[in-house]
Parts: C-alpha cells; structure tokens; sequence
C-alpha cells in the first residue's frame, strides 16, 4: 500500500492543497488504483516555508504545486504501484 498524506493546514490550504487532493483523487480513481494507494490529509506538517503544498509519501516529504500535481503522480507514485 502507497501512503499518500497532503497537508491540508491554512498554508498549504492558501497554496492550493484543496486542488492538489481533488487531483489526487481523480488519478487514483482514473487509473483505478484505490486498493493500492492510501490517501490521507494531515495538518502542518511543519513545512511551510516551502513552495508547493506539502505532500508525504510513505514517509518522504515533496512540495507539489496545483497544477504539476498529475507529473507528480506519474513520476512519484506510479513508479511505487505493482503492477
């Protein structure tokens, strides 16, 4: 299981995090993948000096900006998937 965490506190709200979920959510959904990802939202994660909405993945901290959030997906998360 790939653990996906977004921070979802006011500044990473204010940086977009709302959008970044919401497309989180459509590519797990597209590619059918929701036995196999775990998508969670947190509050600070403590990180909010950075550019970008805090997202933690299995463990490891990146900053994703709204509109990169699919290249994320597809270089940070696809390549985790067993398939």
């Amino acid at each position: 299981m790939i653990n996906i965490t977004v921070c979802v506190g006011s500044s990473c709200h204010l940086k977009g995090a709302g959008d970044v979920v919401a497309a989180l959510q459509s590519e797990i959904a597209e590619r059918g993948l929701g036995d196999e990802i775990s998508l969670n939202g947190s509050f600070c994660m403590g990180e909010c000096i950075h550019d970008g909405v805090s997202v933690r993945v299995d463990g490891e901290i990146v900053f994703v900006q709204p509109a990169e959030t699919r290249k994320f997906f597809e270089e940070n998360i696809m390549p985790k998937v067993k398939r």
